[in-house]
């Protein structure tokens, strides 16, 4: 969004958007941006910035003291980039208890992403899986925490094991391989070829291409 933005350009499309459910709302009450309230119930408390940032979400924690229900709102942006933003900080704003608004500033569209309650997470039993089963096949811990561009993975430590296997031994039937190096998938590996590395000699039987033959000295490998 345009650096040119201010917050108050929020104000009157969300207490429109409000009032509309029969909401009183005032600004700038207390410490709170936005306060509306409606037949005697709790309030409802919305905090106002012209982007995502993690004061917004301090903000947003800090009136949770306050009451319950507590949204964020923001302008709608445009682009992959915000749509991506859109979605993490919905998340986010779901697993702190928050709900999350947005504000089309060209037409005065107020949008609810996720609404204040308290934050229920679905785990992925096939992640969970994903996660346990590379961690047991990672050999060694060969990356650091933090860090940018590729990362050694099982699989590529896999592979990794059956050109070394290969570079020693030669064209070999995939068998063969997963018995010298334990490496169960070493067929699937060299025949799906990923890195490159291999070239079918015969029905079952593997050689090292030449990047293979290269990957092994390789001081990135």
């Amino acid at each position: 969004m345009s650096s040119q933005i201010s917050e108050t350009e929020l104000y009157a499309p969300i207490k429109a958007f409000l009032e509309a459910q029969g909401y009183e709302v005032k600004a700038e009450v207390g410490p709170a941006d936005v306060v509306a309230l409606r037949d005697g119930a709790p309030p409802v408390i919305v905090e106002l910035k012209t982007g995502f940032s993690l004061a917004l979400f301090h903000q947003g924690i800090a009136r949770l003291s306050v009451c319950d229900d507590v949204y964020l709102a923001v302008p709608r942006g445009t682009g992959r980039r915000f749509q991506r933003a859109l979605a993490e900080n919905t998340r986010l704003a779901r697993r702190l208890g928050m709900g999350l608004m947005t504000v089309r500033l060209e037409t005065a569209l107020v949008e609810v992403h996720c609404d204040p309650g308290p934050y229920a997470p679905r785990k992925s039993a096939r992640r969970s899986q994903a996660l346990l089963g590379e961690f047991a096949r990672r050999r060694g811990d060969p990356n650091t925490g933090g860090m940018r561009g590729r990362r050694v993975t099982a699989y590529r430590q896999d592979a990794l094991a059956c050109v070394a296997h290969l570079a020693a031994a030669g064209a070999s039937k995939g068998a063969a391989v997963r018995d010298a190096t334990g490496v169960a998938r070493a067929t699937a590996i060299m025949r799906d070829n990923h890195y490159g590395w291999f070239r079918r000699v015969a029905t079952g039987i593997y050689d090292l291409s030449d990047d293979g033959a290269l990957a092994i000295h390789a001081d990135d490998a």
